[in-house]
């Protein structure tokens, strides 16, 4: 593949870098898409891995029929089977009509099968057949059906973990692997760092029509050096932060690092392996429980402090005391909290002390989900996002955690 070829390619789908282990496997795409075999592309969340899909497709003789993308994470354990093959009118409560499936829908097209990993056992079965021997049967129906479709599946789950775990089977994943495209993670591309986040800074300038910003020596050396768990999507988060908030324009290595998370667990040292994200994920894991255990002893001397002005004031003969809806927000809804007991003058008797609670790992859990999801406004996908997970996988936390709709509105 020439030079000319390759950067034709990148600017059709808006790849930055000329690293070569992205150039490889842009190589790998365009070889593969002239064919009808199936490609696994594996990488870490946030490198990128939705372009080779659209690569293969455009470069394929399937070009000018569908290409449709399905995020497996993102749809009910319920629900999978009948998004992917279809359903009868009447097989499942709500089927009040008969529907086509995804693989019916792209029938002599493509389908990307983002978060493969993220199937339930079930549905693997089905898809193992139409795989093999392009067949399939809508939910509800005896009748089979066939179907065209080249699939191109992608994950950033170890596959090979989840077969020894039972969560997925080995002869799927040989028939997804016939060809292996590996996105490689941002901090190996280390030439590209620079060139990303300048093109993330340029198009929020351009967008909100402000200067772009600019980074000094330390500031680009330290960006270079970042571990960046998240990949590019981390890296456009950072860039657009940076971009909004700042006065300044010219940025450094001071200000870069207020918005790079744990930084000294983070960097690579020089000379040292550097930690892995998994590693880095534990350690800020840690800082947070270490960080909300210290906050527990501050809220129950709080609340002591509470509990005990509430009965000096019962106790005496001065104005009825009104309950603060300020210091009342400030206790966790995990807590045990004294009952209070509201007379016609809404006086408060505490009937019993605030009981100290201790904090789990599942109420920080909680804590963080609840949070994420304020923050994007109660949309799962985003909060999903943010925490590094799958909607699935944030679905079934939500599930384990208790979490239900009266917690999110």
């Amino acid at each position: 593949m020439t030079a000319n070829e390759l950067l034709a390619v990148k600017q059709r789908f808006g790849i930055i870098g000329n690293t070569e282990a992205l150039n490889t496997a842009i190589e790998v795409a365009m070889r593969v898409a002239p064919t009808d075999l199936s490609v696994l592309v594996t990488g870490e969340s946030g490198v990128g891995k939705e372009f080779f899909p659209q690569i293969i497709h455009a470069y394929s003789a399937r070009k000018h029929n569908k290409y449709i993308a399905v995020n497996c994470g993102a749809i009910p354990e319920g629900t999978i089977d009948s998004e992917l093959f279809g359903h009868e009118k009447g097989s499942f409560t709500g089927a009040i009509d008969s529907r086509k499936g995804y693989f019916e829908e792209a029938d002599g097209g493509t389908i990307f099968l983002d978060e493969v990993g993220e199937l339930p056992i079930s549905t693997q079965v089905r898809l193992l057949r139409v795989l093999q021997t392009g067949e399939f049967m809508r939910v509800g129906s005896a009748k089979v059906q066939k179907t065209n479709v080249r699939v191109v599946a992608a994950t950033n789950n170890d596959l090979m973990k989840a077969i020894a775990e039972g969560r997925f089977r080995e002869d799927l994943y040989y028939r997804l692997n016939t060809v292996p495209l590996s996105v490689p993670p941002l901090r190996e591309r280390k030439g590209d760092i620079y060139l990303l986040f300048r093109k993330f800074a340029s198009d929020v300038a351009t967008q909100y029509n402000m200067p772009a910003i600019a980074l000094d020596e330390g500031a680009r050396a330290l960006l270079e050096a970042y571990h960046w768990r998240g990949n590019i999507r981390q890296l456009k988060n950072v860039a657009e932060q940076i971009s909004a908030v700042e006065q300044s324009r010219n940025i450094t290595a001071d200000i870069l690092r207020r918005y790079l998370p744990n930084e000294e667990y983070s960097v690579r040292t020089i000379g040292g392996s550097g930690n892995t994200g998994y590693e880095d994920m534990a350690t800020e894991r840690e800082l947070l429980y270490k960080i909300l255990f210290d906050m527990r002893s501050d809220i129950n001397d709080l609340k002591r402090m509470m509990t005990e002005a509430l009965r000096g004031n019962t106790s005496s003969n001065t104005q009825p005391v009104q309950p603060s809806r300020e210091v009342v927000g400030l206790l966790p809804e995990t807590s045990s909290t004294a009952r209070r007991d509201y007379d016609d003058d809404d006086t408060v008797e505490v009937v019993a002390d605030i009981p100290e609670r201790e904090v789990t790992k599942s109420d920080v859990q909680r804590e963080q989900i609840l949070q994420a999801l304020q923050r994007h406004n109660f949309r799962r996908k985003d909060a999903a996002k943010e925490l590094f997970i799958s909607e699935r996988t944030l679905y079934r936390r939500m599930k384990a955690l208790g979490i239900d709709d009266n917690d999110i509105k």
